[in-house]
């Protein structure tokens, strides 16, 4: 086992394709495969399942991409304090729902562990594709929410993918609205109120079941109702169709600007947002200050 091979292993992993990982390599396919298929003889172990969908860690494989990680990143601090090399660009990616707090932490994740070579990945996508981006590795960090209603079939997928929940913070429902919507000068909504305003909501594709959703109260019908992909779309669709969504309540002005607010929804849920991770894996630099930097983002909103 060399170095050389745990650091194909992680831009394998990073890349999710044998083609596109030789090319940021610069070596030829083949060689990549035959270097990574040695490795495997030589530990007794699948690291990589290969199929016509292209290739994918197996369970023993994460783990195995935990330990090469470290191991390549203490390889890197000592060629950089002995050998006076230059730091490598560095690696983090997330995956997240929809939420402005989690790309308010990124963006003082960057200012201040970024250096002049950096590779990192904010992925906002759907509640399915986020656990697994974690399970894969493709990011180390995934954040969503639980409640009554949907916790028993994502603590399942969790357990499944041997994955561990963090609770950040706790929120009672809000509605997102424009500050033009004539919901925005009471103090709360009731449900009945949102009858003739259209409802948005994010697309959860082929998983797009009621536990997946984005939004709670996901069962309740809607006599208006629009699925979007991402967040700019509905925040312009929230001002110019005076629609509203269904969240925690928590916005960034710096990000959002003033033009949508929160007004809480009379309804007794509750919202468990956090962060999901490998089990029983230490976070790297990144992810641990990601982390720290998500609280702060929480505490600022």
């Amino acid at each position: 086992m060399t170095l050389q091979q745990l650091k194909y292993i992680i831009e394998v992993a990073n890349r999710g394709s044998m083609n596109e990982a030789a090319k940021r390599l610069f070596i030829t396919q083949p060689s990549l495969s035959n270097a990574i298929r040695e490795l495997e003889e030589e530990l007794r172990l699948t690291i990589f399942e290969r199929s016509n969908k292209g290739i994918t860690l197996t369970r023993e494989g994460v783990e195995f991409l935990g330990y090469a990680r470290q191991v390549v990143e203490q390889a890197e601090l000592l060629e950089s304090k002995y050998l006076h090399a230059q730091p490598s660009p560095q690696h983090f990616s997330v995956s997240t729902q929809h939420y402005a707090f989690a790309v308010n932490a990124f963006v003082s994740l960057v200012r201040e562990y970024g250096q002049d070579e950096y590779e990192l990945a904010l992925r906002e996508t759907k509640t399915h594709d986020i656990i697994e981006d974690v399970k894969s590795m493709r990011s180390e960090i995934g954040i969503l929410y639980v409640n009554e209603f949907n916790e028993k079939v994502i603590n399942k997928l969790l357990r499944a993918a041997n994955l561990q929940f963090t609770r950040l913070f706790t929120a009672k429902p809000h509605i997102f609205i424009s500050v033009n919507n004539p919901l925005a000068k009471e103090k709360s909504v009731a449900i009945s109120q949102l009858n003739q305003y259209p409802y948005l909501s994010f697309d959860q594709g082929e998983y797009n079941s009621f536990h997946f959703a984005e939004e709670i109260l996901s069962t309740m019908a809607h006599k208006k109702s629009i699925r979007v992909h991402d967040r700019a779309t509905l925040f312009n669709l929230l001002i110019g169709l005076n629609g509203y969504t269904i969240s925690t309540g928590v916005l960034s002005a710096d990000l959002n600007g003033n033009e949508i607010i929160p007004v809480p929804l009379e309804c007794e849920e509750t919202i468990h947002v956090g962060w999901i991770s490998q089990k029983n894996k230490v976070l790297t630099k990144l992810g641990a200050a990601y982390v720290e930097a998500l609280g702060r983002a929480v505490g600022q909103a």
